[in-house]
C-alpha cells in the first residue's frame, strides 16, 4: 500500500461553504444524516460508516494536518493509519502529533501533543509534514502496547504480502532498537523476535499470541495446499507434526466490497464452504474459529483440543 495521502471518502468543510445554513447542518447532524469528523468538517453519516475504523481515524488525520498553521508530526496511531497499519480494538478519537520536549501545548480538540522532543526519531516526508517512519511507529506502539499489541504492531509494518510490500524488515528494526534505545523498549524485542512477515491480518497476530499462551505448539504460517479444482489454499496456520490446519474464520471476507470482489456475499460464502471441505479433506484435522475464541480464550483451547491438537498446558481456567 505505501504511505497513503489520498481522502478515503468525501469531506465536506464548513470554510468551503459559506452557503451552508449552519442551522440545517446542525439539524442534519442531530438527526445522524451528517457526522462531524472534526470541527467544520463533515461527512455523510453512510459513508463515513461504511469506512473501517483505520479509515476514518486516517480521515481525521487528513483533516487535522489540512487546517494546521505549520508543519505537524505525526506519530503512533496517526502515523500507523498513515502506513495502513491495522490494530484491534478502537482507534482514537484525537490524532497523535509530536512536539518539542519544551513545548508549552497541550492537547486539545482533536489534536493529542505529545511533548517528546525530535532526537533519535526516524522521520519522513508526508504531505508537507513528517510522520514517523513504518519502523519507527511499530517500535513506538510496540513500546506503549501488551504483548499482544506489539507484536500486532510489528507484524503489520513486516507483512510482506501488503499491496506494495512489506513497509520495513527485521533487521532495520533492530537496528532502530539499538540505535535509539530508551526505558520504554524493554518490551520490544521480545515482540520483534516473536513477529513475523506472513500473518495476514490483525487477528491472525492476535491468534499466533494466543496459541502460544494456550501451549499449542508453533505454527507454520500460510502453507500452501493445492485444491483438486487447481486453487490455491493457505491456511493461517498448519501444525506440521499433527497434519493439522487451523483457520480465523473473519467476516470480513462476505461483507468487505473489496474482498467479494463483486460477489454476493452468499456466493462468497459458499466459496469459502467448498474451499474448507476441499481442504479438510487434504489434512488429518481441520480447526475454525471467529472472534469470540479471541475474546475467550477456552472456547478456542477446547475447539482445537477437541479436534485432537494436543496442548503442554492444562485447560485455562474460566468456562
Amino acid at each position: 500500500m505505501g504511505i497513503r495521502t489520498e481522502h478515503p471518502i468525501v469531506v465536506h468543510r464548513r470554510r468551503d461553504r459559506p452557503d451552508i445554513d449552519d442551522r440545517r447542518l446542525a439539524a442534519e447532524v442531530k438527526a445522524g444524516s451528517v457526522t462531524r469528523i472534526v470541527a467544520g468538517s463533515f461527512a455523510r453519516t453512510d459513508e463515513w460508516q461504511a469506512l473501517t475504523p483505520m479509515n476514518r481515524h486516517f480521515t481525521r488525520v487528513l483533516e487535522v494536518a489540512d487546517r494546521a498553521r505549520g508543519p505537524v508530526v505525526l506519530m503512533l496511531n496517526s502515523a500507523a493509519a498513515v502506513h495502513g497499519m491495522d490494530r484491534i480494538g478502537a482507534w482514537p478519537d484525537r490524532v497523535d502529533v509530536r512536539i518539542p520536549r519544551a513545548s508549552g501545548g497541550r492537547s486539545s480538540g482533536a489534536v493529542r501533543r505529545h511533548a517528546l522532543g525530535f532526537d533519535d526519531v526516524e522521520l519522513m516526508e508526508w504531505r508537507g509534514h513528517l510522520v514517523t517512519t513504518p519502523a519507527q511507529t511499530a517500535l513506538d506502539l510496540a513500546a506503549a502496547s501488551q504483548f499482544r499489541d506489539a507484536v500486532i504492531a510489528i507484524d503489520q509494518a513486516l507483512w510482506e504480502r501488503r499491496k506494495g510490500g512489506a513497509l520495513t524488515d527485521v533487521d532495520a528494526l533492530r537496528a532502530l532498537v539499538d540505535a535509539t534505545w530508551r526505558r520504554g523498549f524493554r518490551r520490544v524485542p521480545a515482540a520483534i523476535a516473536f513477529g513475523t512477515p506472513l500473518s495476514d491480518s490483525v487477528r491472525e497476530s492476535e491468534g499466533r499470541v494466543l496459541l502460544d499462551r494456550l501451549g499449542f505448539p508453533r505454527p507454520v504460517l500460510q502453507k500452501k495446499f493445492v485444491l483438486p479444482n487447481g486453487r490455491i489454499a493457505r491456511p493461517d496456520y498448519y501444525f506440521e507434526d499433527f497434519d493439522h490446519a487451523a483457520e480465523f474464520d473473519g467476516t470480513g471476507k462476505y461483507f468487505d466490497p473489496d474482498l467479494l470482489a463483486g460477489r454476493t456475499p452468499q456466493q462468497a460464502l459458499l466459496e469459502e464452504k467448498d474451499r474448507s471441505d476441499a481442504l479438510r479433506r487434504m489434512v488429518s484435522a481441520l480447526s475454525r474459529w471467529r472472534t469470540p475464541a479471541h475474546l475467550k480464550p477456552t472456547l478456542l483451547y477446547d475447539i482445537l483440543t477437541a479436534d485432537g491438537l494436543p496442548s503442554r498446558l492444562p485447560r485455562p481456567r474460566g468456562h
